[in-house]
């Protein structure tokens, strides 16, 4: 089993049982909905999640997605889309209790991902802010 929920703690969710997937997208939906240049997802069947504490707010595109997010702290929690991946409930997997538990096995929609993420590895890095 799997916990997490959003920043605030008002929402919460667990899933059980084996994920379908765990993938970093790189679509311009979810970097538009995250603000972010991609987004891990871990997959689970609709029947093994369960959200408690406050409900979640939900938007649905155009597309028929829907996803799903904290109507306090803005954190976003699902993804549904029953045309491309009938009863399936994606979460965002850094909202993980423990994000670092399970390492994502692929990257998907990489016709759109960031120019500038081919070169990510080559960038100074900084265990916290430059300067501290």
């Amino acid at each position: 089993m799997v916990s997490g929920g959003c920043r605030c703690g008002a929402v919460r969710y667990e899933a059980e049982g084996d994920f379908a997937h765990h993938a970093l997208c790189h679509c311009r939906d979810c970097q538009m909905a995250h603000g972010a240049p991609m987004v891990g997802w871990i997959a689970f069947k609709a029947d093994q999640v369960r959200f408690s504490g406050a409900e979640p707010v939900r938007y649905t595109a155009p597309s028929g997605s829907t996803r799903s997010f904290c109507g306090t702290c803005g954190t976003p929690l699902a993804f549904v889309n029953e045309e491309t991946l009938p009863g399936i409930v994606d979460l965002p997997s850094v909202t993980l209790d423990d994000p670092d538990a399970l390492a994502p096995q692929a990257q998907i929609q990489v016709a759109e991902r960031r120019a500038w993420m081919a070169d990510l590895a080559t960038l100074p890095a900084f265990a916290r802010y430059p300067g501290e």
